[in-house]
Formats: C-alpha cells, sequence, structure tokens
C-alpha cells in the first residue's frame, strides 16, 4: 500500500478526520458556554505545558443544559500550520485518546441553568510525548462527530535559545504606529543538516493566530546561529490599550454599562456605545490584552453560581459611515479569539451603527474591534480605522521555533521566548 495513503487512513481512523472538526477555537454546540483553557490557576495564562513537566492545564465550560450528558476529549498533534500531523496517536499519546470529563457542578442561585464541566489536562491515562501544536477537541457520548468546541494548547519541548528585542520600525510611516520585533537562535542543540527549511518561526502578538507572522526565513545564517533581524520581517500594529467591561455583578452596574433588562428567567445588558479611537491620542492604562477572567463581586463561586447575560455591543464608526469594503469584528479571546461569523459586526443601517449580542458569564473582559478587507483572504485584521495604532502601546509577544527532523512525519515545538514590550 502507497505509503500516504496508509498514513490517511490511520489519521482517518484515530482522529475522525479533517474538515471542521480541526478548526481550532472554536465552538460548535448552541449550549456551549464560557469554555476555558488555560495554565493552572490562572485564567489569564496561555495554555503552554513544558514535556515530561508536571505542568498542568485546566478546562472549564458550561452546558447551558439542566441534564448531565457524557463529554469526552481527545487531543491531536498538529503541524506549525496547524494540520493535522501525519501520524498515529501511538506518535503523540502515552495511554489512551478518549477521557472522559466526570467532573461537573449543577449550577445553584444563577437564573440561568446549567451544568459546569472541569478537568485537568494532561490526565494521567493521556500524556503527550511529543512537543508541538495541540487541539483539544470536547465532544458527546464518546462520538468525535458530536463535536461541542475545539481549543488549541501548546507541549514545548526548550532545545534552543531565543534572543529577542524589540524594536522601532525603521520605517519612517511605520515608527509611530508599529512595533519591530528582531530575535536570534542558536540550534546547535539540534544541529540541524538543513536548517532554513527544518527550522520555522512564529511571532504572535497577545496570542493572537490572526495575526500572526510566520514563513520568514534568517537574513543571517551561520553555523549554528540563525539571526531574524530584517527591518520589516516582524512588523506589527502597536494597537491601542484594549477596551474593557465589567460585568463582574449584573446588579451594580459598572461604567461601562448603559442600561440593562432584568427578567425573571434571564438579564440583558447594553454596554455604552464604543466609538472609532482610530483619532484618539494614546492613553495608557492596564489591561488584559483581550483577555478575560469569569469572576463574581458577590461571595458565589464563579465556576457554578454566577450568571449569564446577553450582552449588546455597538461599535460607532467615524461619521457614522460604514468602512469601505471592510467587516468589522469583535476581538478578545471570550470569544475563542478567531474572525469568523461568530465574531463579526452586523451593521445596522437605520441607526447607523454596528452591533452584536453575545452571552456572556459575569467577569472582566477584555476586548477590541479590528477591521478585515473583504478581499482578504488571510482575514488579517487591523485596527487602524478602529482602535488606532500607537508604538507606546503595551503588548505581550511570543515566539514560536519549530523543527521538522529528517525522515519526521510531525513538526517539533523546541522553543518559545515570551516578553512584554514595556520590558523590553
Amino acid at each position: 500500500m502507497n505509503r500516504n495513503i496508509f498514513f490517511s487512513l490511520l489519521i482517518i481512523l484515530f482522529i475522525g478526520g479533517r474538515g471542521n472538526a480541526q478548526t481550532p477555537d472554536f465552538t460548535f454546540s448552541p449550549t456551549i458556554g464560557a469554555a476555558q483553557l488555560f495554565t493552572a490557576g490562572n485564567q489569564l495564562g496561555y495554555p503552554i505545558i513544558r514535556l515530561n513537566s508536571p505542568d498542568q492545564l485546566e478546562l472549564h465550560f458550561d452546558d447551558i443544559d439542566e441534564s448531565v450528558k457524557n463529554y469526552y476529549y481527545a487531543i491531536v498533534l498538529c503541524n506549525e500550520d496547524w494540520t493535522p500531523a501525519e501520524v498515529t496517536e501511538f506518535d503523540y499519546i502515552k495511554g489512551f485518546n478518549q477521557i472522559r470529563i466526570e467532573n461537573y457542578r449543577i449550577s445553584s442561585v444563577a437564573l440561568t441553568h446549567y451544568v459546569h464541566y472541569t478537568a485537568t489536562i494532561p490526565d494521567p491515562n493521556c500524556v503527550p510525548i511529543h512537543s508541538g501544536n495541540y487541539l483539544l477537541k470536547v465532544y458527546l457520548d464518546g462520538d468525535t462527530s458530536k463535536l461541542a468546541f475545539t481549543r488549541r494548547f501548546l507541549v514545548t519541548d526548550a532545545k534552543v535559545k531565543i534572543q529577542s528585542q524589540l524594536l522601532t520600525p525603521q520605517n519612517f510611516e511605520l515608527a509611530h504606529t508599529y512595533q519591530n520585533i528582531q530575535f536570534r537562535l542558536n540550534v546547535s542543540a539540534v544541529n540541524p543538516p538543513n536548517p532554513l527549511d527544518q527550522i520555522r518561526v512564529v511571532v504572535m502578538q497577545n496570542y493572537r493566530w490572526d495575526n500572526a507572522i510566520r514563513g520568514v526565513k534568517p537574513r543571517v545564517y551561520f553555523n549554528s546561529d540563525l539571526q531574524y533581524n530584517g527591518a520589516d520581517d516582524f512588523n506589527f500594529e502597536g494597537g491601542s490599550e484594549w477596551r474593557w467591561a465589567d460585568l463582574q455583578s449584573f446588579r451594580f452596574q459598572s461604567d461601562r454599562v448603559l442600561t440593562a433588562n432584568y427578567g425573571k428567567t434571564s438579564t440583558e445588558i447594553f454596554l455604552k456605545p464604543d466609538v472609532d479611537r482610530s483619532q484618539q491620542e494614546f492613553y495608557f492604562y492596564k489591561d488584559y490584552n483581550g483577555g478575560y477572567i469569569l469572576q463574581t463581586q458577590e461571595a458565589y463561586s464563579a465556576q457554578y453560581q454566577t450568571d449569564y447575560a446577553t450582552v449588546h455591543f455597538i461599535f460607532v464608526p467615524g461619521g457614522n459611515i460604514p468602512l469601505d469594503n471592510k467587516d468589522v469584528y469583535l476581538l478578545g479571546r471570550f470569544t475563542g479569539g478567531g474572525l469568523n461569523d461568530s465574531t463579526k459586526m452586523v451593521w445596522n443601517g437605520e441607526k447607523r451603527i454596528y452591533e452584536r449580542n453575545f452571552r456572556m458569564k459575569q467577569g472582566f473582559y477584555s476586548y477590541s474591534y479590528v477591521a478585515v478587507d473583504r478581499n482578504d483572504p488571510t482575514m488579517k485584521g487591523s485596527f487602524a480605522q478602529t482602535e488606532g495604532n500607537h508604538v507606546e502601546s503595551e503588548n505581550e509577544y511570543m515566539i514560536l521555533v519549530y523543527y521538522r527532523a529528517l525522515g519526521a512525519r510531525a513538526d517539533e515545538l523546541i522553543g518559545i521566548s515570551r516578553f512584554n514590550s514595556l520590558n523590553k
């Protein structure tokens, strides 16, 4: 049998094929709420674990239904570009790849009835043994076709040293609005015969995959030293500090709430309209860079006693004129962080505003708006016409280094560097 056909059959057999089931950070079930995967004990911590370490992640989600269901999860090893690796489960897992989520708690006090589920990853019976990109798939009744949602996480095996710096772009037109990242790698630990093809890097800003920069080759290569010092290779929009919505209490309205409707079985929150900030001066304040924390001001458990509300967002473009040939999306990790139909704002021609409703649990949220050119197949969002860009903005950056050994069928994640623009 042809080798490629053989491995394709194995992939279909063990991970349920490709297609929508592989869409990262997406919620498929309409009853799923507040799906989180984060570093144990830190809701703002991006889900990263070190290979062969005691590191753990926490998985939390609600099923907005009163009945307890049989949820399972599986993990899928992916390549640097998030395509499924052409390997079997036995190549990247020690144990079994179908883990039942047994910890749950039925909600109390809250008007919205739901069941809160939680799990710790990795489970002792499902341990990653290969570094790289992983996709967590949560599904019903042990049937991967009943997919509820997916979330990304990373497993790293630190083998390379990364020296990075944040600079002001040399291009004068970008000097006041963009931030430039340059770095160098020492890859002697893996000693790749052809580093220009075997080493790949991805640079992310605020843990966003929609504007991650990949596919860049080093400008200088000598022995095991790779230097990524191109003046325009890793330029990121500075953006502004992220907007916020304090929803820790539905009874005591925060300064971002315009009004609220309280029903016997539900709550509606109307946030104050968000205006275009692209022409405003830079103003610094501490933010969550798109992250969020589920918590409450009342003496309740944030996991199973806090409530949900339908939250109304409004974005007012400059001059109340819709952006020409562009769509506006709400960006934040509480939506999964993706730019898709579920996060696309809807233009209201009568009110001359963009609007969208989201079902949200009590907590503190940060978010922004981005504009996407309708003719751009990459769906890369820009702050230029919604938030404005400033070189002074505080942003978090992460450099990921991948390696594909000769004859290997999957990428390894051999290095991670994280830093904040204020500390560089």
